[in-house]
């Protein structure tokens, strides 16, 4: 018996009101059992945003197992929807279910193999001002556990560099680590937007600034003093850039030096969710429960296309941050685009799920390259990152078999750890994507080099 899949069904009212059938966000894989489904929003904050679920489901079988060329489907959202068939529109053959009150409708003819079926929902409010975006509004102030200002962004540069822009005047300072993201990888954004605030590095181990050079800092730069400029923000990255994590005892103790001396405290979490799901606490703890007054809320790194979350736990802060949101040319015109992708991001814990993954498979690189002969592993894997020295000869047998990773410097290592003249210092990232077959394969090769 031949079978037909409807593994392609994307509901486009998530993407827009062109008509177009992207599958980016709303689309599953093809041939798949769970049909795809757009996320569903819960009250929406202002009133015009008008939040209703959209998704397509197939009644009569699972998507990849339907038979015969007749597939009975239901559309839950606007009965207004279009619905096509590969291309082809099939509204007439949907009506309204007077039980449930979605469109439900047979379609028939439908070919071997894929068949893309698509509801197109009309326009949506842009700028933000959508059900999509209201909903990952709602979905982020859930998982932190309290009422809270979210903004969403592309991308994590801008996060940062709008967050730290918010704490910090131009006459300001903003201590970090470092080799903090911020200091050494964001081409100078967090200068920019805060129209030329200093940041100043900090020391400490492997990533995490020490409290001592903290207190240090803060008593070399006091408020008041007209020739230097004024203590305004702390960021924390976690995990760092060492791939290490803070405690949640030493996040307590930084936050309460920073707020005493008149300092905000910021967080970059680019991996938040890696160090969540290392250290089993929960966000609001490692967050404004440690003392955060705002947090880069990473998910870009985690499994979404573009998509972070700037958030404002203190929200007095938040009073001019769509201004400068949309003046740092960060405003989407589609924002639903973002609110969709945050709220699949963390319907039912996927956000730790993607997490957990990456790290257990960071775990399996990390024990499997112990092993390896002339291999040094300078600190413990932490999250979702492996710092490892290699030896020469490793590295290039890696290379020419098409591994990518970075070379580090010597970036975050005492003198006594820094690598020889036949060595490498390099960061291998495993993410939520990482196969076992791969990091097993890796650690093959590497051993394999004497």
């Amino acid at each position: 018996m031949s079978r037909k899949s409807l593994g392609w069904m994307t509901a486009v009212g998530v993407l827009a009101g062109l008509g177009f059938s992207a599958g980016a966000v709303a689309a599953a894989p093809a041939k798949t059992a769970t049909p795809a489904k757009a996320a569903s929003p819960a009250k929406a904050a202002p009133a015009k945003r008008a939040a209703s679920a959209f998704k397509i489901q197939v009644l009569s079988s699972a998507p990849g197992r339907v038979t015969g060329g007749d597939a009975l489907i239901e559309i839950v959202g606007p009965a207004t929807a279009k619905v096509s068939v590969n291309g082809a529109d099939v509204t007439s053959s949907f009506a309204k279910d007077p039980a449930s009150g979605h469109l439900v409708g047979l379609v028939k003819g439908l070919k071997e193999g894929d068949n893309a079926v698509t509801a197109n929902a009309g326009a949506a409010i842009p700028y933000g001002a959508d059900p999509w975006t209201a909903a990952a509004e709602k979905a982020v102030q859930e998982v932190f556990e309290r009422e809270c200002a979210v903004f969403l962004l592309p991308t994590g540069t801008a996060a940062n560099a709008l967050a730290l822009a918010a704490l910090t005047p131009p006459h300001g300072a903003i201590f970090c680590h470092q080799e903090a993201h911020i200091a050494n990888d964001e081409c100078g954004a967090p200068e920019f937007y805060t129209a030329g605030a200093k940041l100043v590095g900090l020391t400490g181990a492997q990533g995490r600034i020490s409290l001592e050079s903290l207190k240090g800092a803060l008593a070399r730069y006091p408020r008041g003093l007209v020739k230097q400029v004024q203590p305004s923000a702390l960021s924390l990255t976690q995990a760092t850039e060492c791939g290490t994590l803070y405690s949640l005892e030493e996040l307590d103790a930084l936050c309460a030096a920073a707020h005493g001396a008149g300092v905000r405290v910021h967080m970059d979490g680019a991996r938040f969710a890696n160090a969540i799901a290392r250290l089993c606490c929960s966000p609001a703890r490692m967050s404004w429960g440690a003392g955060v007054d705002v947090l880069s809320f990473g998910a870009s790194k985690n499994g979404t296309f573009c998509c972070e979350a700037v958030i404002f736990f203190d929200e007095a802060l938040a009073h001019d941050f769509a201004f400068r949101r949309k003046r740092g040319g960060h405003t989407l015109s589609k924002g639903r685009l973002l609110g969709a992708q945050m709220s699949a991001y963390l319907k039912d814990g996927h956000w730790l799920d993607l997490a957990r993954h990456a790290n257990a498979m960071a775990d399996r690189l990390a024990q499997g390259l112990e092993a390896c002969p002339g291999v040094r592993l300078p600190w413990p894997c932490a999250a979702n990152e492996v710092f490892a020295i290699l030896p020469r000869a490793a590295d290039s047998a890696l290379k020419a078999a098409g591994a990518l990773y970075y070379h580090w410097g010597s970036r975050g290592l005492t003198v006594d750890q820094a690598p020889g003249a036949d060595e490498v210092f390099v960061r291998l990232v495993a993410s939520f994507a990482t196969k076992a077959r791969d990091v097993d394969r890796f650690v093959e090769i590497a051993h394999s080099v004497r």
